[in-house]
């Protein structure tokens, strides 16, 4: 089975994503581990509390089958940093390693030009997304998940059991 790496923010994550996308991959047997920028723990956006296994800083993406970014509002303070795009990079970089992220953690890759090319989804309530993702060269589509070769994206709390049910595919 796989072992997968979920990067939450340290404050205000998504519970739902997190939780619902955590649990569907350890129903199907895989690993997964949780990264944030400190050991500890991180609180979520109900103040529910998660132990966080890893600091972004020590992370070696080769040491995963894949990594994804968990979004919620702490995601752009906590996980738009120079960690994450390594993280992101390093796992695309891999050429075999499966990588994304949801709600409106995938701004982050966007933004740092990990995504160009892909046909990805995100949180647009907004209305910036399809700008987002135009300027940095992604096709934003208007789908609960998308997969695109080894990037997988979702676009909120409701497609979260969905987005680790693409996960669990990708890998099989």
């Amino acid at each position: 089975m796989a072992t997968i790496l979920l990067l939450i923010a340290q404050k205000d994550f998504q519970t739902k994503e997190y939780g619902d996308t955590k649990h569907t991959l350890e129903d199907a047997g895989h690993t997964v581990v949780t990264g944030s920028n400190e050991r500890g723990i991180a609180q979520s956006n109900i103040h529910e509390e998660v132990t966080v296994d890893v600091a972004l800083r020590d992370v070696h993406a080769t040491d995963y089958d894949g990594v994804f970014a968990i979004g919620g509002p702490g995601a752009l303070l906590s996980l738009d940093n120079v960690e994450t795009v390594r993280i992101m990079t390093e796992a695309k970089g891999n050429g075999k390693m499966l990588y994304g992220a949801i709600c409106i953690a995938p701004r982050i890759l966007v933004k740092a030009g990990l995504l160009q090319g892909m046909h990805i989804t995100g949180w647009d309530n907004d209305g910036k997304f399809g700008t987002i993702c135009e300027n940095g060269g992604a096709i934003h589509e208007l789908r609960p998940v998308v997969s695109d070769e080894r990037v997988i994206t979702a676009n909120g709390p409701q497609s979260a059991k969905d987005f680790g049910e693409a996960i669990n595919k990708a890998l099989a």
